[in-house]
């Protein structure tokens, strides 16, 4: 690998430009994003992401020898790898305390139409959730169930927003998804008659009442209202998680989390 261009001064124009792709319009226009993170770039790599550019800060890394190899892999693949002084990138970097590892990625830009499901397919649908945090951790527990896919209906956020990869740790690469107006999402499900289980506190059925055999796609809402009356006049099944103490509601992640796992549970012992 040839050495790298070196950047010494923060006010570079190229790293200027990173500073922009913390808005959505500029990400939609360019169609790129930001990966930071080691592990997040790493996970990016294997799911057969292909950065623009890697900016690297060898004196931040934990294990520059043994980080080597992902330097090497970007460059492989035809992506350009610069060195970044560290002054220079701890002030570009959106994180703290940065790892050395900021790459320009293309950003994630997919519909239900672009996705193909297996015929027993488990997926998730957030309706209008606005934090991309929430919908970073949905997507981590999404990687670790399994799970065919997630659409984000009405999304608020895009799938590039840079806390969005963080808060997934990069799993928005390697988990099928896709946006979509709230219509053509639910037209999508069913079209490939997928059944729709809405997560809801309006109801009285509890959410291990139902089974989830076969293909099925769990449905949350957004942060402070849930999910819109569409979806729950859309829904075969309206669920709701056992609340007993004071709090009248769950962080829609976890509520995610709570469905999914009852859902994998059920499968598993039906498959079993």
């Amino acid at each position: 690998m040839n050495a790298p261009l070196v950047i010494t001064s923060p006010a570079n124009p190229r790293l200027k430009a990173l500073g922009a792709l913390r808005r959505r319009r500029v990400r939609e226009t360019e169609g790129l994003t930001l990966v930071e993170g080691y592990e997040e770039l790493s996970l990016a790599l294997e799911a057969g992401v292909v950065p623009r550019t890697l900016y690297v800060c060898p004196e931040l890394m934990a294990d520059p020898a043994s980080q080597q190899q992902v330097l090497e892999h970007v460059a492989d693949t035809g992506g350009e790898v610069v060195q970044v002084a560290r002054a220079a990138f701890e002030r570009t970097a959106y994180r703290e305390g940065p790892d050395g590892f900021l790459g320009v990625v293309p950003s994630v830009s997919r519909h239900c139409a672009d996705l193909t499901v297996p015929d027993d397919a488990l997926l998730l649908v957030c309706e209008g959730v606005e934090k991309p945090g929430n919908l970073g951790a949905m997507l981590r527990t999404a990687d670790a169930a399994g799970v065919d896919g997630v659409l984000a209906a009405d999304p608020v956020t895009d799938w590039g927003n840079p806390n969005l990869v963080r808060a997934s740790k990069g799993t928005v690469f390697s988990v099928p998804v896709a946006a979509d107006p709230t219509a053509v999402t639910l037209e999508w499900l069913a079209a490939h008659r997928i059944p729709l289980v809405a997560a809801t506190p309006d109801t009285e059925t509890e959410h291990t009442d139902i089974s989830y055999a076969g293909p099925v796609a769990i449905a949350v809402g957004a942060e402070k209202d849930g999910l819109t009356g569409g979806v729950l006049a859309a829904a075969t099944h309206r669920v709701r998680i056992p609340m007993v103490g004071r709090a009248n509601s769950l962080n829609v992640a976890t509520s995610a989390a709570i469905v999914l796992y009852e859902a994998v549970r059920q499968r598993r012992l039906a498959r079993a």
